[in-house]
C-alpha cells in the first residue's frame, strides 16, 4: 500500500471515529459536564494553543481537570494542588481527552500520532527531536503505548520520532488496540511522585 493510499485511509478513519464518537459518547459529554460544574468553579472545557504538524498552532480541547488557584504573587499553584477530584478520575480514565475528538474531526490532530506539547517548547527540543512535528499530532501515540507520562521526555521523544519514520495504517490500529487495554489497566497516567508530566526545559547541551 502506497503513502498516499495510507494517508487517505487514515484520515478516512479520523472521520468515522471522530463523527461516530461524538454522538455516541454525547451522554457522556453531558454527565461529565455537569459533574465538573458540581465539583469546581469555572468552565467546562479547557482550551489551549498547540503546536500541530509543521508547528502550525492550533487550539486543543478537553475537559477541566483543575482549579485556577494562585498564591500570593499570582502565580499558579503546583498541578497536584489545583487537580480537581472530578478531574483527577477524568485523567485516570482518560475522559478529559474525548473532547479532541473536535480536533480530530477539525483535522487538526489524528487519532494517532505524538501528542501536541506546549508552544514554548518548540524552542527547546533538538533537531531530531523536532522531528516529532513532521505527522499531525494525535489523541494517542506509539509513546502513550510505551510508558505514556511514566517515562523521561528524551524516551518519549525517542519513540514519537521512531512512530514518524515507521508509520503505517497497521500501526495505528496496533497503538489504537493497545491503547484501550493500556486505559483499561490505567498505566503510566503519571510520572511517579508528580500529578502531571514535569515540564520539559530542553536539552542541556543542545
Amino acid at each position: 500500500m502506497d503513502k498516499r493510499t495510507q494517508l487517505v485511509l487514515k484520515r478516512s478513519l479520523d472521520l468515522v471515529l471522530s463523527f461516530s464518537g461524538l454522538i455516541l459518547f454525547s451522554w457522556i459529554f453531558l454527565l461529565i459536564a455537569l459533574a465538573i460544574k458540581l465539583d469546581s468553579r469555572g468552565p467546562v472545557f479547557f482550551k489551549q494553543a498547540r503546536p500541530g504538524k509543521n508547528g502550525k498552532v492550533f487550539y486543543i480541547y478537553k475537559f477541566r481537570t483543575m482549579k485556577n488557584i494562585r498564591d500570593e504573587n499570582r502565580k499558579l499553584l503546583p498541578d497536584d494542588q489545583r487537580l480537581t477530584k472530578i478531574g483527577n478520575l477524568l485523567r485516570r480514565l482518560s475522559l478529559d481527552e474525548l473532547p479532541e475528538l473536535w480536533n480530530l474531526m477539525k483535522s487538526d490532530m489524528s487519532l494517532v500520532g505524538p501528542r501536541p506539547l506546549l508552544i514554548q517548547y518548540l524552542g527547546r527540543y533538538t533537531p531530531e527531536q523536532a522531528r516529532r512535528h513532521d505527522v499531525k499530532p494525535g489523541i494517542t501515540g506509539w509513546a502513550q503505548i510505551n510508558g505514556r507520562n511514566a517515562i523521561t521526555w528524551e524516551q518519549k521523544f525517542a519513540l514519537d520520532v521512531w512512530y514518524v519514520d515507521h508509520q503505517s495504517l497497521w500501526l495505528d490500529l496496533k497503538i489504537i488496540a493497545l491503547t484501550i487495554w493500556k486505559i483499561l489497566m490505567r498505566e503510566g497516567i503519571n510520572q511517579p511522585g508528580q500529578a502531571t508530566m514535569e515540564e520539559f526545559r530542553g536539552e542541556p547541551n543542545k
